[in-house]
């Protein structure tokens, strides 16, 4: 690859938290492919570009967990910023979703654009299109995923929170 195609892309972050998700470094391209609904070259571009970066481990295969968590919590909302948009139907994110939910109850809910979503809030884009369909089929992913999101939009209480809970389950 060029050095331009070692920048990382928001669907690098999606790929290393599915690996995180499902706690074996013996995983395979395709399936793991077909479980974020991304093709495979994406899957192997992706990997390549997380060795590059030191967040996947010379085997392409294993998540260097404290390098994925620094990144997270000081990098990602500079890197990936988002912002709330208007009022869609969707699936919550951030504090709206697990586990954040049981500390900010009530309030401005946050949701991913999704048409089979059953809340209404304000949109948040995704880190990449087939994240809500995707984390519909894995709960410790969707967690994982909502947590990234507090990082990237929350407040600080919400960021600080998200931030503990994601080291405990990352690291």
């Amino acid at each position: 690859m060029r050095q331009s195609q070692y920048n990382m892309k928001p669907q690098d972050i999606v790929l290393l938290l599915k690996i995180v998700a499902i706690n074996n470094d013996n995983w395979q391209q395709v399936p793991i492919a077909q479980s974020l609904k991304m093709s495979q070259s994406e899957v192997s571009q992706s990997v390549a570009r997380s060795r590059y970066a030191d967040l996947l481990d010379d085997s392409g295969k294993k998540v260097m967990r404290q390098a994925l968590m620094d990144f997270l919590q000081y990098g990602l909302s500079v890197v990936f910023p988002v912002k709330p948009g208007r009022v869609v139907r969707g699936i919550p994110t951030a504090h709206s979703a697990p586990p954040l939910n049981k500390e900010f109850p009530g309030g401005e809910e946050y949701v991913w654009p999704y048409a089979k979503g059953n809340v209404r809030g304000h949109g948040i884009t995704p880190l990449y299109a087939t994240v809500p369909s995707a984390s519909m089929e894995d709960e410790q992913f969707y967690e994982l995923l909502a947590l990234t999101d507090a990082l990237r939009v929350g407040r600080a209480r919400e960021r600080n929170l998200a931030a503990v809970e994601l080291k405990r389950r990352i690291c």
